[in-house]
């Protein structure tokens, strides 16, 4: 497997990362999203869309987390998780996956929620959010809507979670 680097996105990586998802999803629909976020304050964190480059220092992959509050406390949602087509099956998406999770739990941040494949994001721990008390403002299959304590030490919120108004949820 390739070793990669990941860092927080710059001001000027925003068509890049706009690329990336436009490429890895069928519609512009989740790089319209990433671009409804950024322009969000009270969706927008900075430091957590994450960027993963190849040996040139391209980018070719891209994580984001944004504010999504369960019962009213602080939470992220991960989403979207996009990879370059020449550079899906390794390892990419997984990194940035991994270093956006890392830089959530430096700045204390503890629950993060994800709608995605159920095959996939168990590798980073992240297990069924109804067991957590956690539920979706829509129909989501239990094994698809998936949840992650940071810091399991400590109490995590429930309730339903609040997608930002980019979702459009």
């Amino acid at each position: 497997m390739t070793s990669w680097t990941t860092r927080p996105e710059r001001p000027d990586d925003a068509a890049a990362i706009h690329a990336v998802n436009s490429a890895a999803f069928p519609t512009e629909e989740e790089a319209e999203l990433v671009e409804a976020l950024r322009e969000d304050p009270s969706a927008w964190i900075d430091g957590l869309s994450t960027v993963t480059l190849d040996e040139e220092g391209r980018i070719v992959a891209h994580a984001l987390l944004t504010r999504a509050p369960v019962g009213g406390e602080p939470a992220l949602a991960l989403a979207p998780c996009a990879v370059l087509p020449a550079a899906q099956r390794r390892g990419a998406g997984s990194a940035a996956i991994r270093a956006g999770l890392e830089a959530a739990r430096a700045l204390g941040e503890n629950l993060v929620v994800v709608l995605g494949h159920p095959e996939y994001y168990p590798r980073f721990g992240f297990t069924p959010a109804s067991a957590f008390g956690i539920t979706a403002p829509f129909e989501a299959p239990d094994e698809a809507f998936l949840a992650l304590a940071l810091d399991p030490s400590r109490p995590l919120p429930r309730g339903q979670i609040i997608y930002p108004a980019g979702f459009g949820i």
